[in-house]
């Protein structure tokens, strides 16, 4: 780490210490060559993970796009925003672990379809409704009767 005073490449590290938001390290450092202190933070460098869109587009994951969906389903509806949270980290969680460098718009909905349907299944079905485009009240209606015979099954 080059010191901003003196561009000396030695620096010694005189404490460290997590941030308040635990997602980097604030290290406190001292040059080797002239002794001021600066501060520099560590953080892990993220792989970027790459959205494959029904069109065969590509985007960058974006975690407010999946928070966004999830907060219009929600709305009026009794769910705290530390369970959006709560379910948009579980998914971003899940999406780069996978170990891969890409995902599905497919494979993301489906796991948020699947949170929603544990938490409330007013806002699954909102969800379910525009992810899944019902073109006509059959198919909604049979979505609803999946639901229910999956409640009878539990």
């Amino acid at each position: 780490m080059k010191c901003q005073f003196c561009n000396c490449a030695d620096s010694r590290v005189v404490d460290s210490r997590p941030t308040d938001d635990g997602n980097s390290i604030r290290r406190r450092r001292e040059c080797i060559n002239c002794g001021r202190r600066f501060t520099t933070y560590e953080k892990i460098e993220v792989q970027q993970l790459l959205v494959i869109k029904k069109d065969n587009s590509r985007e960058l994951f974006d975690a407010k796009k999946v928070r966004s969906g999830i907060i219009a389903a929600c709305h009026k509806r009794p769910v705290s925003a530390a369970e959006i949270e709560k379910i948009v980290s579980s998914i971003e969680q899940v999406a780069y672990n996978s170990l891969q460098e890409e995902i599905t718009t497919r494979k993301i909905g489906e796991m948020v379809m699947e949170e929603l349907r544990k938490l409330d299944e007013v806002a699954y079905i909102r969800f379910a409704s525009v992810y899944r485009s019902f073109t006509d009240i059959p198919t909604f209606m049979q979505e609803l009767k999946n639901l229910v015979n999956d409640e009878r099954r539990e």
